[in-house]
């Protein structure tokens, strides 16, 4: 490396180069993905993190966001935890390492590292195109994961849960999922810390759906207050598939959550749901980019954001229809409120339609609690306080019960809950 290119790296990227360094000659993989993972590297070290300069990352400057990198640490000292909902299987990865004998009944579940070993991974592990600074994060340095297969048919009884587990330090993991023809199931993607150890943390999930397969795919991140987590979704909808995808934010410093969603058989449909509970003087983006690939096709995406001190929020929403995809139906909706005079959210919504027979649309509020709705209920005796409280609440937990199971409603209302009473 020559010194003009050392004097234009932070100190987070010359932390990223000699943890790749020190790590590159334990990191699971055969001579293809190893070079994949120089390469990658290699293009990160040339385009350094991504500033504002670049479009998808207008809103979050990750050159200058990430100041740091946390020390590597050991074992995370935990067991899987207790599932969200009862009736869950549990597939825990802890500190970015996967029970190698971890199985649930009628599912193909191999540990990611086995992949990456045998070379089976590369093809999946690129980034996605040049502006893709997590795929290249993770891709560089992901060590484990799972890789789950569903078999056309199957009918989960019960949740899904694959609980992503760290204790700090820094933690990259994998997650493609394959669901057949016909499948009925439920995702539980949970990324949450069990100390208050600032983490690195990336993780990408492949998802692909296959023809007439009805998934309700849950990502529920609880990182520690100073934590950095980047996230990315990958997702394949097939024909006459049918996708529910909840996103909820309720934790992390520095936050990037992508949605990277193709609509490419006819007759699917997405909806999408996204909670975003920031507070203190934290960061977080949620991007989507969907794109509407094939004629006949719907979608519907409503973000609510509760914004509290100094805290800062964007979403990016990019919604493509392609030349052949008529007859689509596209809709999108991002309601923020705003609890404090020094907290932000940016909203983004873009529309790139080239077919003519469409119906799409787009739209965002941003405003503070109703006075009205807040008087009522301080006139009949509530505590200015609590009826804000219970505002707040009902403004989110309207998206939370659109979900069928109950258990699940009632055990992500209490993640809810318990988040607002801290900080509101």
């Amino acid at each position: 490396m020559n010194m003009q290119t050392t004097s234009r790296l932070t100190v987070a990227e010359t932390a990223l180069i000699e943890a790749f360094n020190n790590q590159i000659g334990d990191l699971p993989g055969n001579g293809a993905v190893t070079a994949l993972r120089d390469r990658l590297l290699d293009d990160l070290k040339k385009a350094g993190l991504p500033t504002r300069r670049i479009e998808a990352w207008h809103y979050t400057d990750l050159k200058n966001l990430l100041r740091a990198l946390p020390p590597q640490v050991g074992d995370a000292g935990s067991d899987a935890l207790e599932p969200l909902a009862g009736g869950s299987t549990v597939l825990a990865v802890i500190q970015g390492h996967a029970n190698q004998k971890a199985a649930a009944d009628g599912l193909g579940v191999s540990a990611y590292s086995e992949h990456l070993l045998d070379g089976s991974a590369a093809d999946g592990l690129d980034a996605l195109d040049s502006d893709d600074a997590v795929g290249r994060i993770n891709g560089s340095f992901v060590r484990d994961g799972y890789v789950v297969d569903v078999p056309a048919d199957t009918a989960l009884e019960g949740p899904l849960e694959i609980q992503f587990v760290h204790a700090g330090g820094q933690v990259h993991t994998r997650l493609p999922v394959a669901f057949g023809a016909g499948v009925k199931a439920t995702v539980i993607e949970r990324h949450l810390t069990v100390t208050g150890d600032a983490a690195l943390v990336s993780h990408v999930s492949d998802i692909t759906v296959g023809e007439g397969a009805e998934l309700t795919w849950i990502i529920l991140q609880q990182q520690g207050a100073e934590d950095t987590h980047l996230g990315q979704i990958r997702i394949d909808l097939g024909a006459d598939a049918k996708l529910r995808l909840f996103v909820i934010n309720a934790g992390g410093k520095l936050v990037r959550q992508e949605l990277h969603i193709k609509v490419t058989g006819e007759g699917a449909d997405l909806t999408l749901r996204g909670i975003n509970l920031l507070g203190g003087e934290s960061h977080t983006d949620v991007t989507m980019v969907l794109g509407h690939d094939v004629p006949h096709t719907g979608s519907t995406e409503v973000i609510r954001n509760v914004v509290f001190d100094r805290a800062k929020g964007v979403f990016q929403g990019m919604i493509r229809v392609a030349p052949d995809a008529q007859k689509t139906d596209a809709k999108m909706a991002c309601n923020t409120l705003l609890m404090s005079d020094d907290a932000e959210f940016s909203v983004k919504p873009e529309l790139e339609i080239f077919a003519d027979d469409v119906q799409c649309g787009h739209g965002a509020t941003v405003t503070d609690i109703d006075a009205n709705h807040l008087y009522y209920l301080m006139a009949r005796g509530i505590p200015e306080n609590k009826a804000r409280a219970m505002l707040v609440n009902a403004f989110v937990a309207e998206i939370v019960e659109e979900l069928e199971d109950e258990a699940l409603v009632e055990a992500l209302e209490g993640v809810i809950s318990a988040w607002l009473e801290k900080h509101a």
